[in-house]
């Protein structure tokens, strides 16, 4: 821009030193490419967010997982604290998931005290 504007002031023997734009209208056609371009570029940078956040959320889960690999009493807590605060909430219908390994211990119990069948 300021070798256009010397090329034309020259011959004048003006030097323009500063120059102030006040009004730029760009044509509809450029304005939706440029419109098109911002919108595609955060659709980017939300898929890399959301891809990161999965990466820490699966993270924390292997983690999480590891403890309670290490201590069993672990999940039970975990059991208990969901349970809670599933109690706060004011619901009227509480699912009690019982595990399976508590639930066949009381079939294996129940099967040796009856009578087999002929």
């Amino acid at each position: 821009m300021q070798a256009n504007l010397d090329h034309a002031t020259e011959p004048w023997g003006v030097k323009v030193e500063r120059v102030e734009i006040k009004d730029v209208r760009l044509p509809q056609q450029l304005q939706r490419a440029m419109a098109a371009e911002a919108e595609a570029t955060r659709e980017g940078r939300a898929k890399v967010i959301a891809a990161e956040a999965e990466m820490k959320a699966s993270r924390a889960l292997k983690e999480a997982a590891d403890v309670i690999v290490e201590s069993p009493a672990a999940l039970q807590l975990r059991y208990l604290q969901t349970l809670n605060s599933i109690s706060q909430e004011k619901n009227s219908t509480i699912i009690f998931p019982i595990p399976v390994d508590i639930i066949s211990t009381f079939m294996k119990k129940r099967s040796s005290r009856s009578p087999a069948r002929k």
